[in-house]
């Protein structure tokens, strides 16, 4: 990735699943730009300085499911966003497919974390107001993937 390294705030304390959800992002970059096999984008994210501290089970979950669920999730993306997918950058589109695999899969983390978690991938590897995007997208797609749960703590 062209953007800040995982590694951009060593003072910052990441949790072991915010490591994953990092080490996610930047194999699903690797396969948005590249198309690449997902065991060979698993493989070399593996022997990256700091895997160790993250939280490998979630990794693989993040990497795998959205990779094998792309096209529903997109579909769930799609119509709440302003423009094709194509159009957006690598990471808000790898940060939104993170998001949504998690809200619909993941109901044991709370929208408001999940939707958190997403905003700082933007806010680290991505453009300037990539996370206020990314924010939007995923507020909406809560709404509808964790009605009672968003209704009963919006």
């Amino acid at each position: 990735m062209t953007q800040k390294s995982v590694h951009a705030n060593p003072n910052k304390s990441r949790t072991p699943r915010h490591r994953a959800r990092e080490f996610a992002l930047q194999g699903i970059y690797e396969w948005l730009l590249n198309n690449e096999d997902a065991g060979a984008i698993e493989a070399h994210i593996r022997e990256a300085h700091g895997f160790d501290k993250a939280d490998a089970e979630h990794f693989d979950s993040l990497l795998y499911g959205v990779i094998r669920g792309v096209a529903e999730l997109r579909a769930g993306v799609s119509p709440l966003i302003d423009r094709p997918l194509d159009q957006l950058s690598p990471v808000e589109h790898a940060a939104l497919l993170i998001g949504a695999f998690e809200l619909k899969n993941h109901l044991e983390i709370p929208y408001k974390v999940v939707i958190n978690e997403a905003v700082e991938l933007t806010k680290s590897f991505g453009g300037i107001d990539g996370h206020k995007y990314v924010n939007g997208v995923l507020d909406k797609l809560a709404a509808t993937l964790r009605s009672a749960e968003f209704g009963s703590t919006k």
